[in-house]
């Protein structure tokens, strides 16, 4: 069945359920009863383990990625510590996109260097410099895209298939676009990450995380770890996450629809220095975009004419948008990363990203009200009339 389809019924079959639910019921319960000790691993035995929430939750995500196997973890951050832990040891090196999350790399430079690991940052948008950058103990290369807040893209298939000549293991975080824009691993990406706080759950309800992938042997290690360290997704969340999947594709297209109008309102805008959105023409790797998508998605950043103090003005005379941080939720929420989402990140690791950058999640509200928004708040603190 198509995407739609399955990310209304995989995990919500009625014959699944004792009373022919059609929305799958939450089990709370953290044991399970067993009649006596030789059935004891029998079935569900302690939720850390599985549950039944969870495990229709998982299933539904792999159909969607189109994975074998797919494990919930309670949060984005946690799904890639887990991950980090189960797969690398000391003595190790990655090899990573230079723009990522600023949650990432505060685990790079904080977590892993304690236990011996070594992470390279490198331009992932030239594939020479991947390439370049491996060396005998490289066990992995970490990409976004796009990425976070610069909307860079990877070439996904072309490195995918120079880790593979190399043995090494791929892995991409794809919180931005969802499995309905891109499915990293049809690309060829050993293990895909997504934050499901996002745009899986999309309204700002739950805090979660995934790992999805086709090899049973990566799988089976994550499992252990994930039962092991116990970071698991509460059946709430799983719920609630379940229920956010099913309007995925339609969140998505109106996503993608409101952030393409926004993207091209702010080109022209006077105070607007530039625009960072794949789906327009002027993005640098639009063509790539356009290759490897199946859309452009609801995330955006755009670089302010003036100084840093004007930003903060701009987006705190928002009305419609929210100024927080976290991304793809159904309302707008707008951030400016050199203060907020990547803080944490080393000056010297900040050298790209400019202070007056501010990074946009378009929600799915009117077009009309989101534009008069941006237009009162630039009108709030400077004269536009007298600009042009």
């Amino acid at each position: 069945m198509e995407f739609e389809t399955n990310a209304i019924h995989i995990g919500d079959e009625p014959e699944r359920t004792l009373h022919g639910d059609v929305v799958s019921p939450i089990h709370l319960s953290t044991t399970f009863a067993k009649i006596g000790i030789d059935d004891i691993e029998k079935g569900y035995v302690y939720t850390r383990t599985s549950n039944p929430t969870r495990d229709n939750l998982e299933r539904k995500l792999a159909s969607l990625e189109g994975a074998g196997y797919s494990l919930a973890f309670s949060s984005g951050s946690s799904a890639q510590t887990t991950f980090l832990l189960a797969m690398l040891k000391k003595g190790d090196h990655i090899v990573a996109f230079d723009d990522l999350y600023g949650g990432t790399k505060r685990i790079f430079h904080e977590v892993l260097g304690n236990f011996g690991i070594e992470v390279s940052y490198v331009d992932a948008t030239k594939v020479n410099e991947i390439e370049s950058a491996l060396r005998e103990n490289t066990t992995l290369v970490w990409i976004e895209s796009p990425t976070n807040p610069l909307m860079k893209m990877a070439d996904i298939s072309t490195i995918a298939k120079i880790c593979k000549k190399k043995c090494v293991k791929l892995l991409v975080d794809n919180t931005f676009m969802s499995p309905f824009y891109q499915r990293p691993i049809e690309l060829g990406a050993d293990v895909v990450l997504y934050s499901t706080t996002k745009y899986m759950c999309g309204h700002s309800d739950s805090l979660g995380g995934a790992l999805m992938t086709n090899d049973e042997k990566i799988y089976k290690k994550l499992a252990f770890y994930q039962n092991a360290i116990g970071a698991v997704l509460s059946p709430f969340d799983s719920w609630l996450v379940m229920r956010g999947l099913k309007t995925l594709g339609l969140r998505m297209e109106r996503h993608d629809k409101n952030a393409l109008e926004v993207a091209r309102w702010l080109e022209n805008h006077p105070k607007v220095r530039r625009v960072l959105y794949p789906g327009l023409k002027s993005h640098p790797q639009h063509s790539l975009a356009v290759r490897q998508m199946d859309g452009f998605g609801g995330m955006l950043s755009f670089e302010m004419e003036g100084t840093l103090d004007e930003a903060r003005k701009f987006v705190e005379s928002l009305e419609v948008f929210a100024l927080a941080e976290s991304l793809g939720g159904v309302e707008g929420l707008i951030e400016i990363p050199s203060l907020m989402t990547h803080s944490s990140v080393p000056a010297k690791d900040m050298k790209d990203i400019p202070e007056t950058l501010i990074r946009v999640s378009v929600g799915i509200e009117n077009i009309k009200d989101i534009i008069e928004d941006m237009e009162r708040a630039f009108n709030s603190f400077c004269s536009i009339a007298k600009l042009r």
